[in-house]
């Protein structure tokens, strides 16, 4: 050695071997020993002198590669010297790691560059590499470019052999390359260089999940079921340690080898092993923000392997990823499928990729793994846009059916007590648009057709929703889900039963109201037939499964049962009989229920149209009927005009809301249907043979499921339509056939009447006879093709329609009174019940009554009113009536202020001044920007004469409103005290 040559240098070159001895070294190739500790005690006491050793270290990398490219056997050796040297280093000095980083780093690169084939100098380099991850920070990536650049092309190296596909016969080589490459790949997933920073997270996991992913996808699935159970069992890996257990300080970097002599070659299983740990502990480490980058780097990686058409690798793929994440970051996964579907959905066809997507959503939220942070509404929101999207685009779309199935998986897991509900609702409003509004398209197909798919696909996510959210109770009554068909008189106790065993578990959920179920029922009497029928079907699934049965209990045999009394106090039962013969939200969607069905019987105009005037009895909003009460605002300022509600100043219809817009097409279309129904049945009625099982299978389910209600309610409809099937002797033989077909409908429905209630006498009235079509199975949440409908078949001539003999509408109902259980269950006696079911019904009182929640319901359900004001005087848009009815807070200065300061003609003088505009601050308790009605803010006000009022008038006024001195003195002194 010369004279002058600094120590770092003397004490590298120290510890190779004499030059003659280098070849002979192997096969370990290790540096002296003791030289080796003098050089680690030197740059662990001067951290300075790291800088140099690396340097000088690099030189000697970068000669030993270029010679050892050519064959030259010794500069082979004195590298895999080297390399060791550096590993050497890196454990030592791990506090200062940092100054040795971007020297190793780059003798890596260098080494990876020149000898890759090599497996010997590959694997010395990944026990360089690993050490390095076991004790770096990973900071000092972010701080310098150039490390990060040769770190990232290190990483490619080893993700390149960890996939390499060796040309030789012999697979242990192939599998000890692969293993060789996972190990280095796996000493980055245990180190913080990758974790540390969000920026260098990105293009990490992009080269390191591909590796990884490339031996997952091309596995048999059994093979991962078997594996991913080792591994939960057995936590350690047989190659590897796991490197992040203990501080830095106390880590130890595992040893990379090639071979070991006497050991047998890996399999294919161990480099499996090996792929799936490290691709677990990279999910089990990233937080929220990179569970999300590890996602988008695995759809990224699945496209470029062109593996997505192994689906069952998908789904089992998206299960371990939410399984393996941290629980608080799980939702990053189902929300980063959704999103990455929606960026792809406006694709014209069909792709691998959607139809993964697409089956990976559904495995997430139907797997039992928890997940927390998760946000439904805009989960299905999103599926419902991009169910609409992929409509618009092709109506036979091949991904619909999926979709469908992944709002279904929705309800699979509830995580607050109003997910369904709120869930529903969200569908139910989308389904309302959508019936009115239709789904605009690209090409020139028809518009109804892509309106009746997008509305049978939410139908079906809707009911599959429901029934997802009651898993074990759709499993046990699995026969009466898909198998309801009505195909015969003897079939109807069996196929067409109700829910007859309980269900596994209470479900603590809340259900679908008949208030949000209410806005789906003109789907009825919608004109297309597969639309109408998917409908019927989802309705009765509703009735069967979600409906509010308080009051009403059914044994196994579909007998109605009275509810015992242990099942709840005296006065929970009185008030649960109140509400069935007042009334509640279920009982005024069976009000509509039924006068949709009766429309579907007799109407000849089915479907929708706008050409016709909104009805004067309708209000345009849809929600809240008038009752012929003049509003105070005069005609020609803001109120309706010829009978057509104008819109308020400034304000146009593309500022409606399309909710809005929605409920006022559907109050028109209501409207448009009642002026269509004829007072008799005739042939040009537009239901077929399907429609009238339809009708069928739904009145069964009502008077099954809920039978006091489907009585009170049912009971009348069916004596209207037997007297519209009441036609003369002259009339056509295609009207006769028609009535034949309604007489068959409702001597069936008294049949199920009389099984329901145990009435002999009304069953025995029946006759069995069969004419309607069967319907075909149905599986709740399974998108079946359209159903096309069974028409009338055709008369050839006079006398063909042989007369059958209908049920005695009169006697049956003199049977229906007269029976004892009817009474228990109603509260009624047979001439209470014979009143109340010989009213005339007809359609228009029964939208009425769907639309309007009784006055025992205010009082009962709502609380304690503070006033009992008329229904009619509350549909007036007015702010003065409305802040009367204020129940959530009591009457108090404030309301007597504003009181006195509208009350122009007040004896005293101080009190009369202009209202003041904070009365405008208060909500009213309607919807005032839904109405051309409401108020706007403003502080200028055009002035009015004065009304005066005499005490008198004032207390006529509150005397015909029905505010008595017991109420209104009570009322003010309980606000005061």
């Amino acid at each position: 050695m010369h004279l002058f040559t600094p120590n770092h240098v003397s004490l590298i070159a120290a510890c190779y071997p004499s030059s003659t001895a280098l070849t002979s070294s192997g096969p370990e190739y290790r540096p002296n020993a003791q030289e080796l500790s003098k050089l680690t005690y030197y740059a662990a006491n001067r951290p300075g002198k790291l800088n140099k050793l690396g340097g000088e270290l690099e030189k000697r990398v970068k000669a030993g590669c270029h010679k050892a490219q050519y064959g030259n056997v010794r500069a082979r050796a004195s590298l895999l010297i080297t390399l060791s040297v550096l590993r050497a280093l890196a454990v030592e000095c791990r506090r200062d790691i940092s100054l040795l980083s971007p020297a190793l780093v780059a003798c890596l690169k260098v080494t990876l560059d020149s000898l890759s084939p090599d497996l010997e100098v590959v694997a010395r380099a990944a026990s360089v590499f690993t050490a390095w991850c076991t004790f770096t920070d990973g900071h000092v990536i972010e701080a310098d470019s150039n490390l990060a650049q040769d770190y990232l092309a290190v990483l490619r190296r080893f993700a390149q052999q960890s996939t390499a596909d060796v040309k030789s016969v012999d697979h242990e080589l192939r599998n000890r390359t692969r293993l060789v490459g996972l190990a280095a790949l796996t000493g980055a997933v245990n180190s913080e260089a990758l974790y540390c920073s969000s920026n260098q997270y990105k293009p990490q996991v992009s080269i390191i999940s591909r590796s990884l992913l490339f031996h997952v996808m091309h596995a048999d699935l059994s093979v991962l079921d078997g594996c991913a159970e080792a591994i939960k069992s057995n936590a350690t890996s047989m190659y590897l340690a796991e490197f992040r257990s203990r501080p830095v300080i106390e880590r130890r970097a595992a040893s990379i080898h090639a071979h070991v002599d006497g050991e047998s070659g890996p399999s294919s299983s161990d480099v499996l092993d090996t792929s799936l740990r490290a691709l677990q502990h990279m999910i089990q480490h990233s937080n929220g923000a990179q569970m999300g980058f590890l996602m988008q780097a695995t759809f990224e990686c699945l496209g470029a392997l062109e593996v997505w058409e192994k689906l069952d690798q998908c789904r089992w793929l998206a299960q371990k990823a939410c399984e393996w994440a941290q629980y608080q970051y799980r939702y990053a996964v189902p929300t980063r499928l959704v999103e990455q579907l929606l960026l792809i959905q406006d694709s014209p066809i069909c792709t691998a990729q959607h139809k993964a997507l697409a089956a990976m959503v559904p495995a997430v939220f139907t797997s039992p793994v928890p997940l927390v942070n998760l946000s439904t509404s805009d989960i299905i929101s999103n599926l419902i846009t991009l169910v609409l999207r992929r409509v618009s685009i092709n109506p036979h779309d091949a991904l619909l059916p999926s979709l469908v199935e992944c709002i279904s998986s929705l309800g699979a897991h509830i995580y607050y007590s109003d997910q369904i509900q709120d869930l529903a609702s969200e569908l139910i409003g989308r389904l309302v648009t959508v019936e009115m509004q239709g789904v605009t398209g690209r090409d020139k197909e028809p518009g109804d057709l892509r309106r009746s798919q997008a509305i049978r696909c939410l139908l079906a996510g809707l009911l599959g929703l429901m029934h997802a959210a009651d898993g074990s109770e759709v499993v046990s009554d699995d026969k009466n889900a898909p198998h309801i068909i009505p195909s015969s008189i003897t079939s109807i106790p069996q196929n067409n039963g109700p829910s007859q065993r309980a269900p596994s578990h209470v479900s603590r959920r809340t259900r679908v109201s008949g208030e949000v179920w209410h806005e789906t029922l003109s789907l009825l009497c919608d004109g297309d037939h597969s639309v109408r029928s998917d409908y019927a079907h989802t309705l009765v699934g509703y009735l069967r499964k979600e409906i509010p049965k308080r009051g009403d209990m059914i044994d196994e045999h579909g007998v109605r049962r009275s509810r015992p009394l242990i099942e709840g106090s005296p006065t929970r039962q009185a008030n649960s009989t109140s509400l069935l013969l007042f009334g509640d939200s279920a009982t005024r969607s069976l009000h509509a229920a039924h006068a949709y069905l009766f429309i579907l019987a007799t109407t000849s105009s089915l479907g929708i149209s706008f050409s016709s005037t909104p009805s004067p009895a309708y209000s345009t909003n849809g929600d809240i009927p008038s009752i012929g009460v003049t509003a105070p605002t005069p005609q020609n300022e803001s109120g309706p005009i010829n009978g057509h509600c104008t819109e308020p100043q400034g304000s146009s219809p593309a500022r409606r809301s399309p909710g809005l817009l929605a409920r006022t097409r559907k109050s028109s279309n209501a409207q448009r249907l009642l002026e269509s129904l004829p007072d008799k049945v005739s042939a040009a009625a537009s239901a077929s043979l399907s429609d009238y099982a339809l009708i069928l299978h739904v009145m069964s389910a009502i008077h099954e499921e809920v039978p006091t209600r489907g009585l009170l309610v049912g009971t009348p409809m069916l004596m209207a339509l037997h007297g519209s099937a009441e036609v003369k002797d002259g009339t056509n033989e295609a009207c006769k056939q028609r009535v034949k077909v309604i007489h068959e409908l409702l001597a069936r429905v008294w049949l199920v009447l009389g099984r329901v209630w145990e009435c002999p006498e009304l069953a025995n009235l029946a006759e069995k006879h069969q004419s309607l079509p069967s319907l075909s199975d149905f599986i709740p949440g399974v998108l079946r093709p359209a159903q096309t409908a069974v028409t009338f078949p055709a008369i050839e001539g006079e006398g063909e329609v042989l007369q059958w003999s209908s049920v005695n509408a009169e006697e049956a109902l003199a049977i229906l009174v007269s029976s004892k259980s009817v009474q228990e269950a109603t509260g009624l006696d047979r001439q209470g019940l014979l009143r109340r079911f010989s009213v005339k019904w007809t359609v228009d009182m029964a939208l009425r009554d769907s639309d309007k929640p009784s006055n025992h319901r205010q009082m009962t359900e709502s609380g304690s009113p503070l006033l009992k004001l008329s229904p009619a005087l509350m549909a007036i848009e007015n702010l003065s009536l409305q802040s009367l009815t204020r129940s959530v807070r009591g009457v108090g200065v404030t309301d007597l202020r504003e009181a006195l300061e509208g009350r122009a003609g007040a004896s005293n003088p101080t009190l009369v001044r202009r209202p003041s505009v904070s009365t405008l601050d208060y909500s009213p308790s309607l919807d005032l920007r839904s109405s051309p009605l409401a108020l706007t803010r403003s502080r200028s006000r055009p002035k009015k004469r004065a009304v005066t009022s005499s005490a008198g008038e004032v207390r006529d006024v509150l005397n015909r409103l029905g505010i008595g001195k017991q109420n209104g003195s009570s009322l003010l002194k309980a606000s005061f005290q």
